[in-house]
């Protein structure tokens, strides 16, 4: 069996002398995992590189085997990220997110369309996409039957003024009915609704604990699995910006 498709490298790991088990995310063939005879020498190891687009051919000689992989550079987007560490934390995290939580072999093309768009724009830097990054979150969520319901406020039906989300139905809620729980619910981030407020840092914080809460309860926790490192990362690098510069001595 034979198939060929553009692919997003999500991760590659070293594997006996000099070849490596490659992870892409496809628009039809979903996380599909390939050998790669050499992929982890040094004339390779710069086309494996998490977040690359790569046009990829898969062999293999029944369906169900790990087959292999082989394929050509069509964008270099992990170099676009090296200088930069905001825009390397997110690449690495959405990688990361995609590897550990998305089926394998299963078709996903709104997941892939949504990763091919931020890694096709990472040369604008981290500030210009982290809010797609976020919406990109929560539809990965939506994918894994976790979707968010940020249309109406979950106790009056209203479409207006909608500022926060219960952690327990992932529903939006109102000022008005958020009022005496406010301390129990998650603040919605204005860039969700459409909003303005993409650049704020305190905005993609928000954004970012919204969705971590669903994907810790729900993509991961479901599985007994902790949520990747690369993103706890992420949080962090953005959480440490916010903190006030340390007053000069003297």
């Amino acid at each position: 069996m034979e198939w060929q498709a553009p692919a997003i490298v999500l991760e590659a790991r070293p594997h006996g002398e000099g070849a490596a088990v490659v992870s892409v995310l496809t628009e039809d063939h979903g996380r599909h995992a390939g050998l790669v005879h050499g992929g982890a020498s040094r004339a390779q190891s710069g086309l494996w590189q998490p977040g690359n687009l790569v046009e990829v051919r898969w062999r293999g000689r029944l369906a169900e085997q790990l087959g292999s992989l082989s394929g050509e550079m069509v964008h270099p987007t992990a170099a676009l990220a090296l200088d930069e560490p905001l825009t390397l934390a997110l690449l690495q995290s959405a990688c990361a997110l995609a590897t550990d939580a998305l089926p394998e072999r299963e078709a996903q093309p709104r997941i892939f369309s949504g990763l091919l768009a931020l890694m096709a724009q990472l040369g604008r830097g981290a500030p210009a996409l982290l809010a797609d990054y976020i919406r990109w979150e929560a539809l990965l969520l939506e994918g894994l039957g976790y979707g968010l319901d940020l249309s109406v406020c979950a106790v009056t039906g209203a479409a207006e003024n909608l500022t926060h989300v219960s952690p327990r139905s992932g529903r939006a809620v109102s000022a008005e009915a958020a009022a005496p729980y406010r301390d129990r619910l998650l603040p919605l981030p204005l860039f969700l609704l459409g909003g303005q407020d993409e650049r704020d840092p305190a905005e993609w914080l928000k954004g970012l604990r919204l969705t971590g809460h669903f994907l810790e309860r729900d993509a991961f926790g479901a599985r007994h699995r902790a949520v990747p490192p690369a993103r706890e990362r992420l949080v962090s690098r953005i959480a440490a910006s916010l903190q006030p510069a340390p007053a000069p001595h003297g």
